[in-house]
């Protein structure tokens, strides 16, 4: 391999042209669905290309399925459009009310009090930083192996790390 040639670039081919997320992406962008379940330290996630009520619903069903019945689960929700549905459509509402189910909301300008923000900074760092993913998949397919991952080491000094320091900031 020559000087100054990256490992993964083959000779005689020119390298492949950097995708920048902030600028032209002709097939849109992708959404990331996640929860974060304090007590077993584990990260859940759903990636879909749109994120809409229905979607926000489909992701607290699965939520709701990973639990008995009989349990009474919480979901602590940001402040993007799809989660604050109970007040313009009430299909989220009248589902939480008939699956035991709280969905609380995060003050607009305490998005910290959310546990999954830290999450989110750990996934940028180990998954997305310093990445152009060639495709939505290639992309969603590192996010997915990162989530893998970060539930069975759970414990990782790394990962405890960057968790410390984005939830103190």
């Amino acid at each position: 391999m020559g000087r100054g040639q990256r490992q993964e670039q083959k000779p005689g081919r020119a390298p492949r042209r950097r995708l920048r997320a902030t600028y032209h992406r002709p097939s849109g962008v992708r959404h990331l669905f996640a929860a974060y379940e304090l007590g077993e330290d584990k990260l859940y996630g759903h990636i879909k290309p749109r994120k809409t009520r229905a979607r926000f619903l489909e992701f607290c069903r699965y939520l709701r399925s990973l639990y008995p019945p009989s349990v009474r689960i919480a979901i602590i929700c940001g402040n993007f459009s799809p989660h604050l549905s109970t007040a313009t459509d009430t299909r989220v509402w009248f589902w939480a009310e008939a699956n035991t189910t709280e969905i609380a909301y995060t003050p607009s300008n305490c998005s910290w009090l959310n546990r999954i923000e830290a999450q989110f900074t750990a996934l940028r760092y180990f998954t997305l930083d310093g990445t152009d993913h060639s495709s939505h998949r290639e992309q969603a397919s590192m996010i997915r192996r990162y989530i893998i991952w970060r539930n069975n080491h759970a414990y990782d000094e790394r990962l405890r790390r960057i968790i410390t320091r984005a939830n103190v900031a």
